[in-house]
């Protein structure tokens, strides 16, 4: 077993937030006025490598990467402009819960994530006095994918000082105690023979990453007590943003199943679902004949304001790593990048290198309500980039780059972190995810139909009774069907 960065000093309690970070509020539909908290015990801690085991009978373990405080100096009622001052160190932490247990908690988890091992830190501890609390980067990476990526500053509902200050109005914090500051989206849904690893940096410092293998429990669990019991109302909140596939609808499966089927197909597929507003207007693309299906990654704009801009877009030459820029580094294979740009005409919001950028990072495709600049550079590459004007300013002349992976509204529509993007030479539609496979196949089926009955007017049939397919031409289309399908060899 690893070293512990705080060995020798157990803490005498670990604080734990629920909701600190914009993204995970809204990824669970809830902005919490202030943070609320829970205790994890201190038999929960664990280091780098030490292997976090999912109990018996459970399926919903998660993982949380968080950035974690602890303290150097005895707080008590401390005010939020001295609160950094108690602060000793910084490190990176993993947050791990399993939601079969949360029924039974009551909201206070001593059962979900009070587990032995549950709350692994390290490897490293970064000193907090040279450390900028609203710059602090904190990455998660599920078996070597990046799954999270935040800015302090630029995600936090609470600032960390404000946490502090808040805990200790009540309850002294001693030194050596641990402030678990809660996690951004991405969390999700772990199984034995995975990794998680967490780095906290601030520049050029870092914790290293947090390695935490995931293995079976040895152990067994029976009554008395309450058991694990998964439904699909912890199973939704477990994996995210990213939703729970079906028992067999691997995410390749999903976006292979979509991007077969037509856009016009899905929408009335969509609509038949009562699902009217999915598909993204007045929108061009650089590649008509291309067809896309991706999880959409996202990144909203808000309007250009200089103070603004100076703090959170870069320089006005567009310098620094704002948050046009993370998300497109953010960008995983099989993603689209879908950017809120308030259907603004007047300034580019995304031109050829972030294009190239996003399609080397294996992006599906580009959306934005907004305006490209460099589009026969955009029209070259080898992705479809659907947009709503051309423009040669830059961005800083309309917009700020403001945050990713929220909710966001592009084109008129809600699109989702998750959400299934699917895009072709009439448009794009967006897909909820737990629709996805069922609309999908109902798409595949109608996209049949439609063969079977655009041949039957080609031959001179009248549509009446034929389009949609009536009971008269059922027994014709079964015998359609059954021509088509693969002769077995005898």
């Amino acid at each position: 077993m690893a070293e512990h960065p705080l060995a020798g000093q157990r803490p005498s309690k670990i604080v734990a937030v629920h909701t600190s970070y914009r993204s995970r509020a809204m990824e669970r539909g809830d902005l919490p006025p202030w943070p609320s908290y829970f205790l994890k015990p201190p038999n929960t801690l664990a280091a780098d490598g030490d292997p976090v085991l999912r109990p018996p009978w459970c399926e919903l373990l998660a993982f949380e990467g968080e950035v974690a405080l602890i303290i150097g100096e005895r707080a008590t009622r401390v005010t939020p402009a001295a609160a950094w001052d108690h602060v000793g160190w910084i490190t990176a932490a993993n947050d791990f819960g399993v939601y079969d247990l949360r029924y039974a908690d009551r909201g206070s988890n001593v059962r979900s994530k009070g587990i032995d091992g549950f709350t692994p830190l390290g490897p490293a501890l970064l000193d907090a006095r040279d450390v900028d609390p609203e710059n602090i980067r904190l990455r998660t990476w599920h078996n070597g994918d990046p799954v999270q990526d935040a800015i302090t500053g630029d995600d936090l509902l609470f600032s960390f000082a404000d946490i502090v200050a808040d805990i200790s109005r009540l309850t002294t914090l001693e030194p050596g105690d641990v402030i678990l500051t809660g996690t951004p989206t991405g969390s999700t849904v772990v199984r034995p023979g995975d990794l998680v690893e967490v780095e906290v940096s601030y520049g050029p410092q870092t914790t290293g990453r947090l390695r935490s293998p995931v293995e079976e429990a040895g152990y067994t669990l029976s009554p008395p007590g309450a058991m694990p019991d998964a439904d699909d109302a912890q199973r939704e909140l477990a994996y995210g943003a990213r939703g729970a596939p079906g028992p067999t609808d691997s995410p390749a499966e999903l976006l292979a199943a979509v991007g077969a089927v037509a856009t016009a197909t899905l929408a009335a597929q969509l609509r038949k679902r009562g699902y009217n507003s999915v598909t993204l207007d007045r929108l061009h693309t650089t590649r008509p004949a291309a067809k896309m299906a991706g999880f959409a990654r996202t990144l909203r704009y808000v309007p250009f304001r200089e103070d603004l801009f100076a703090e959170y877009g870069g320089t006005l030459s567009g310098g620094g790593m704002n948050a046009q820029k993370r998300a497109v580094e953010q960008v995983r294979p099989g993603e689209i990048l879908v950017i809120e740009a308030r259907g603004d005409p007047t300034a580019g919001t995304v031109g050829d290198i972030l294009g190239l950028r996003a399609q080397i990072r294996g992006a599906k495709g580009i959306i934005t309500d907004g305006a490209i600049r460099d589009s026969e550079a955009l029209k070259n590459l080898d992705i479809p980039v659907y947009f709503a004007a051309v423009h040669p300013a830059v961005l800083g002349r309309r917009h700020v780059p403001w945050e990713t992976n929220t909710t966001i509204a592009c084109a008129g529509v809600t699109v989702q972190p998750g959400d299934i993007i699917a895009g072709d030479a009439d448009g794009v539609v967006v897909v909820p995810r737990h629709l996805a496979m069922d609309v999908a196949r109902d798409a595949a089926e109608q996209e049949l139909q439609e063969q079977f009955i655009a041949e039957m007017v080609a031959k001179g049939q009248s549509v009446d009774g034929l389009y949609p397919i009536g009971k008269k031409w059922q027994a014709a289309y079964q015998a359609w069907l059954g021509e088509r399908s693969p002769k077995r060899e005898i």
